[in-house]
């Protein structure tokens, strides 16, 4: 199912044909810098130009021999282009081409997720204006607490897709370094001029400095931002899971026609997708971690972090794809049944209205804690018997000495709710 959603957008980048293709762009280009530096003469590179090409399956059938992918790579690129295939490769390490291939797969990938979290803003931003002036309840510990609106809520989720977009723009940038600087990174057999035009080329930056390999913290601060993201959207999903519980059925995810939900309950409409999300956030959190560990290595470079990268990078950035896909389609297809939505405001019978009733004590002229006890008194009342609150505060003689009616009516108003909407509007950039 996911592969339906990567395969034709990010799952390619992530294919043999594009690896290679990417190693053979870095072999060339590093032909034509030493063809610059005198080394490659115009002769070699332009049959290495004209010949170069490979065979994903003869690289593979020779890799079975040699166990090593970059020397199985380069013999099959050099029994196409023949004798001036000795320049290919001069002066350069496996990793050179290796790692700097992967930070173009990581900039390629990290640009379309960017793509993705900008329509679910966008989509987020059309629910945020829609929702603006709806009241619902406002939970804290799962239990009622005061007044929001359901736009808020979006904008919430918008604002921190907003910070999403910010740190993963970052870590794009922090990961589009290359090098070219061999074995152990001093450039012994290279001049670093062949580093700056490759990268160029490739739309990279040289790396400021490396051993054999481009430094580890580097990857995993784009696997960190990932993992954020996926956080983001664990959290989105949360919320809408919650919401779609029986007993409170405000939201509900999309759920299309000839769809069931249970193999043993045809009235079941469950949060699949938002599960699915939730679940799959887990797996990104946990391969930030291994290239968390991936950043210690011995010396100069070992290999502990090869065989891990090739499975967490690609799963991630593929995972992260689809679960901006499934978000999008919930946010976009998303039921909001406002007929529970003022029913749960309701339910708890004014309760949520305490804090109001509180200040207007207070501005009365009781002291905190006397307003304070006269509120909870009823409003513990309230909670027991089910009596109405505003009820309550009408026949307590206390309050009642102390408020008018007409004011203690105007505690109960939810639309005090929407006094600074526009301000916090304002503040996401919502507009």
């Amino acid at each position: 199912m996911i592969e339906r959603y990567t395969l034709p957008q990010i799952g390619n980048i992530w294919s043999e044909e594009n690896k290679f293709s990417i190693w053979l762009k870095i072999e060339i280009f590093a032909s034509e810098a030493n063809n610059k530096l005198g080394i490659v003469p115009a002769s070699a590179l332009k049959k290495i130009r004209s010949k170069a090409k490979f065979n994903v399956k003869k690289i593979n059938d020779i890799e079975a021999v040699v166990k090593h992918d970059v020397i199985a790579f380069l013999t099959n690129v050099g029994s196409y282009v023949g004798p001036e295939s000795r320049f290919i490769h001069y002066g350069m390490t496996s990793s050179d081409v290796l790692d700097t291939a992967l930070s173009v797969q990581m900039k390629e990938a990290g640009e379309l997720i960017l793509k993705q979290l900008v329509v679910l803003k966008s989509s987020l931003a059309k629910k945020a204006k829609k929702y603006k002036y709806l009241p619902m309840v406002g939970r804290t510990h799962g239990v009622h607490a005061e007044a929001v609106t359901l736009g808020l809520k979006f904008a919430l989720w918008y604002d921190e897709v907003n910070r999403d977009i910010a740190r993963l723009k970052t870590a794009i940038k922090t990961v589009s370094v290359g090098k070219i600087s061999g074995a152990v990174g001093t450039y012994e057999h290279l001049n670093p001029f062949v580093e700056r035009y490759v990268c160029k080329k490739l739309g990279l930056k040289p790396a400021n400095a490396a051993t054999q390999i481009i430094q580890r913290d580097i990857h995993a601060e784009y696997m960190a931002t990932l993992a954020i993201i996926a956080c983001s959207l664990e959290k989105f999903a949360t919320e809408i899971r919650h919401q779609q519980k029986t007993e409170i059925l405000e939201l509900e995810e999309p759920f299309t026609k000839g769809q069931k939900g249970s193999s043993a309950m045809p009235h079941k409409k469950n949060p699949v997708i938002c599960e699915r999300i939730a679940g799959l956030a887990r797996v990104i959190r946990s391969n930030s971690i291994a290239a968390m560990e991936n950043v210690n290595l011995w010396h100069e470079r070992d290999i502990s972090h090869s065989s891990v990268e090739r499975m967490i990078i690609p799963d991630s950035t593929m995972l992260m794809y689809y679960m901006l896909v499934k978000m999008i389609e919930v946010i976009d297809g998303l039921v909001v049944n406002k007929a529970n939505i003022a029913k749960n405001l309701d339910r708890t019978h004014g309760l949520i209205y305490s804090q109001r009733a509180l200040l207007k004590l207070v501005e009365a002229g009781l002291t905190r804690e006397q307003a304070y006890k006269a509120v909870q008194d009823n409003a513990m009342w309230s909670w027991k018997t089910g009596e109405d609150f505003r009820d309550l505060l009408e026949n307590d003689k206390v309050i009642s000495s102390k408020v008018k009616k007409a004011q203690i009516e105007d505690i109960f108003d939810p639309k005090k709710v929407f006094k600074n909407i526009d301000y916090i509007f304002k503040n996401t950039g919502i507009k």
